[in-house]
C-alpha cells in the first residue's frame, strides 16, 4: 500500500464537524426532571394476591410408612392378632391398574389390609403421592413392609395371606414369623373373592376364615 492510497482512504473518511454533534444531541436529548416525573413507577407485585393451590386431603406419612405393626411387632401382653382372622394383600404399583383399582376397592369393602414392599423411587413422598391417587376418597389400609415379604415368601404381585384367627407370631429373621400352618397363601392376578374361593378349595381348614371376608363382600 503506497502513501497515496492511505491519503485517498483518509479522504474518503466521513468528517464530523461540531454542528453534526449538536444536530445529534438535540435530537436525541436527555428527558427533564418533569419528564421523568410522569413516568409510573413499577409497582412490587403481590404474591398473597396470586392464586393458590387447591388443597388436598392430608395423609399419615408415618401410618403409611410405619409398616405392618400389628404383626411386625405384636404385643407381648396380648400375645395374638386382634380378634378375627387377618387377610394381606401385597401388591405393587408395577401391576396394571385396572387390578390394583379392583384389589384397592374390594380391600376398602372387607378390611383388607394392603402391603407394599418399598418406597416409589426411594421417595415417601412420591410414595404418599402414588397411594393418593390409587386409593382415593376410600378408607383401605395400605402398609410398607418390606419383611413382611420376606415372612411370607411373597416372591410375586398380587399375593394373597389369611392369617387364622389368634395365630401368634414367633421372633425369626425377617422379625417375627408364623408357623406355615396358621396361614395360606394365594398368588395370582385374580380378585380377593377368587382367591379366598382358591384357598377354601385347597386349604379346607382355612375355609371359615375366609368365608368371613367373602361374606363382607356380599354385603353380609
Amino acid at each position: 500500500m503506497t502513501e497515496a492510497d492511505i491519503a485517498r482512504a483518509a479522504r474518503s473518511q466521513p468528517v464530523i464537524t461540531d454542528k453534526d454533534i449538536d444536530a445529534a444531541a438535540r435530537k436525541n436529548r436527555m428527558p427533564t426532571e418533569a419528564e421523568l416525573a410522569r413516568v409510573p413507577v413499577p409497582v412490587t407485585p403481590r404474591i398473597d394476591a396470586l392464586p393458590q393451590p387447591q388443597s388436598q386431603r392430608k395423609i399419615d406419612l408415618g401410618a403409611i410408612a410405619g409398616g405392618y405393626d400389628a404383626m411386625g411387632q405384636p404385643d407381648p401382653a396380648k400375645g395374638s392378632l386382634p380378634v378375627g382372622p387377618t387377610l394381606l394383600v401385597f401388591v405393587s404399583f408395577s401391576m396394571p391398574e385396572t387390578s390394583l383399582g379392583r384389589l384397592v376397592d374390594q380391600a376398602a369393602r372387607t378390611g383388607a389390609t394392603l402391603v407394599l414392599r418399598g418406597f416409589v423411587e426411594d421417595s415417601l413422598q412420591k410414595t404418599v403421592s402414588r397411594v393418593q391417587r390409587v386409593i382415593g376418597t376410600r378408607k383401605v389400609g395400605f402398609q410398607i413392609d418390606p419383611q413382611a415379604f420376606d415372612r411370607f415368601s411373597i416372591t410375586a404381585t398380587p399375593s394373597f395371606v389369611l392369617i387364622k384367627d389368634g395365630a401368634v407370631p414367633a421372633p425369626c429373621a425377617a422379625g417375627t414369623c408364623f408357623d406355615t400352618s396358621s396361614y395360606a397363601l394365594a398368588a395370582g392376578d385374580v380378585s380377593v373373592d377368587y382367591a379366598l374361593r382358591f384357598i377354601q378349595r385347597t386349604a379346607p381348614r382355612f375355609s371359615r376364615e375366609a368365608e368371613t371376608y367373602l361374606s363382607k363382600l356380599k354385603g353380609g
